[in-house]
């Protein structure tokens, strides 16, 4: 990782910022998802979140009503940046990183993505019409929660997990808003292709290639495997996470372990090719056991007291505050982000099109979710932007970046923020 110019950004001021986050969140927890367990939701209590940072609810924002943290509130003009959280997250996920953007001189901001946590119209069913959590329409709540904040543009959007690709989306569409995009974890697969020049081409036959067949060649193995997200498109789904045997707190403690660092398991590397043989590679959190829900697969690797007593990056005390949200809505809100939404057919109209603000990708060296689509992130490097100003993969880190290593990540936000 290269170090920051001393006339750029300075250890301690990072760590000013840091410093809130210490604050334990343990008595406000449960006080404040009780509020929301039933009518309308209320914004967190003081006493949930790290000094510095308010909760608060913003109306009439493409038609739902927006939860979202926010720092560096207090002085108006500030420029602006907007965090997007990945699954199964909430905005509550970026508190590490917000104090210091904020210290640095930014309004920073973190909505409860639609289908999340406080944001209206998370307790969706199933069978629920998709057309609301399609990509288009989420790149609307968007431009709509900047605009209600009192902005024409932003300095920044950045993506983790599910908000990557959604950032990425938002600085291609309207780079006039997003002057500049992260995306962490998750490379950004760019907009679908359109045939070319078929009219004066003679079209040669399309290959008789299913593009499913990786799942049946999954499904082939021995033992039998299946994708993760191909089992987040199914109904049991949700109520395999929701109501597991473990319960929703112990579920997510070994879900987030497993992803993490502290699973010493984590070694990724690049795969070769999209196939079973090499998909079957990924740990079984990403590549399941056919037979197994979530909740079997990551109960397995459930970390002792002593491990879960040690974790500083995810104490119990803020773990509550992700079960006692998703205890309340369920994860389905989030799944649907797992399945195609009839509208994302409209994303044919960004074909060709490319990233041409400056751009940075940042993952967890311990992260596999950097290399299971094989060639992602070279394509993003190389052909989806134009001012890609680096990657960083930080060590000590696996999926939850941004949690695990707050202090890295935020000096690498800084600096690409040129302050």
């Amino acid at each position: 990782m290269k170090q920051l110019p001393g006339d750029v950004l300075t250890r301690r001021r990072v760590l000013q910022g840091l410093v809130a986050v210490v604050a334990p969140a343990a008595l406000g927890t449960r006080v404040g998802a009780a509020q929301a367990t039933s009518g309308e939701a209320t914004p967190y209590t003081a006493a949930m979140l790290p000094a510095g940072i308010r909760s608060r609810l913003v109306n009439d924002i493409n038609g739902i009503r927006v939860h979202i943290l926010e720092a560096g509130f207090e002085t108006p003009g500030r420029p602006a940046v907007l965090l997007l959280h990945g699954f199964p997250e909430l905005a509550y996920s970026w508190r590490k990183v917000m104090g210091p953007i904020a210290t640095a001189g930014f309004h920073v901001f973190a909505p409860d993505v639609r289908g999340y946590g406080r944001t209206s119209g998370a307790d969706v069913k199933y069978t629920d019409d998709l057309r609301p959590f399609g990509t288009v329409n989420k790149i609307r709540d968007m431009l709509a929660l900047v605009s209600a904040l009192g902005y024409r543009s932003i300095a920044a959007v950045i993506g983790h997990d599910q908000g990557s690709p959604l950032a990425g989306w938002c600085a291609l569409v309207r780079p006039d808003v997003f002057r500049s995009v992260v995306m962490m974890s998750a490379p950004f697969g760019g907009p679908p292709a359109l045939p070319f020049n078929t009219a004066n081409s003679p079209r040669a036959a399309a290959p008789n290639v299913n593009a499913d067949a990786i799942y049946d060649d999954l499904a082939a193995l021995a033992p039998p495997r299946k994708h993760y997200q191909r089992y987040y498109t199914t109904s049991e789904a949700n109520e395999n996470m929701w109501r597991p045997p473990q319960g929703i707190h112990a579920f997510l403690r070994a879900y987030y372990h497993m992803k993490s660092a502290d699973w010493k398991q984590n070694q990724p590397f690049p795969l070769a090719a999209r196939t079973a043989a090499e998909w079957a590679k990924l740990p079984r959190y990403y590549v399941m056991d056919l037979n197994k829900g979530m909740a079997e697969t990551v109960a397995a690797e459930m970390p002792s007291v002593a491990e879960i007593a040690a974790c500083r990056w995810l104490p119990d005390a803020e773990l509550r505050i992700y079960s006692d949200e998703y205890g309340r809505t369920g994860f389905q809100g989030g799944l649907n982000g797992y399945r195609l939404s009839p509208g994302n057919a409209d994303l044919q109209l960004f074909s060709g099109r490319t990233i041409d603000v400056p751009s940075l990708f940042i993952g967890g060296k311990s992260d596999w979710g950097v290399y299971q689509n094989p060639g992602a992130l070279e394509r993003l490097q190389k052909t989806l932007t134009t001012k890609m100003q680096g990657t960083h993969l930080v060590a000590g880190a696996g999926h939850w970046v941004q949690q695990e290593q707050p202090e890295a990540v935020s000096q690498l936000l800084l600096q690409f923020l040129r302050i």
